[in-house]
């Protein structure tokens, strides 16, 4: 089995899914540096401890970004991942547009999780992901 196709072969579907991922786990990790630095330079955490919320974004946004990047360099593994962090941010998305009055960015992160979640099942990349199976979809 072949964990990574030619880079000719990788449907462009799923090059667009990574890049939808990737940006994703960019902006958690970029969320998990910020919040490191206000806890250095002292701003007040009564609400919630800064470094224990930036430890989460570092751990969930890397492998976020990793499957990104791996969807970009062609590797299968990066779908499954994929898949379940666009899943998981439905319900934020609904919480964004709904109790928290924050219809901008819920609808920003609503476009941007149904983009990738339709990338990642449409006809060309389930025939990708069929093709390590060696499953002849044509």
């Amino acid at each position: 089995m072949a964990e990574r196709d030619d880079v000719g072969t990788v449907p462009g579907t799923v090059r667009g899914a990574g890049g939808l991922v990737a940006l994703e786990g960019a902006v958690a990790v970029t969320v998990a540096i910020v919040l490191v630095v206000r806890g250095l330079l002292g701003h007040d955490q009564s609400q919630a401890s800064g470094y224990g919320t930036a430890a989460w974004f570092v751990i969930l946004g890397g492998a976020v970004l990793a499957a990104g990047v791996g969807l970009l360099l062609g590797h299968r593994w990066g779908r499954a991942i994929a898949v379940i962090a666009q899943l998981l941010l439905l319900p934020v998305v609904w919480s964004l547009l709904t109790d928290s009055h924050q219809p901008f960015y819920g609808a920003l992160l609503g476009v941007v999780v149904v983009g990738a979640l339709v990338l990642l099942f449409t006809p060309a990349t389930s025939r990708w992901m069929a093709r390590e199976y060696g499953i002849d979809t044509d």
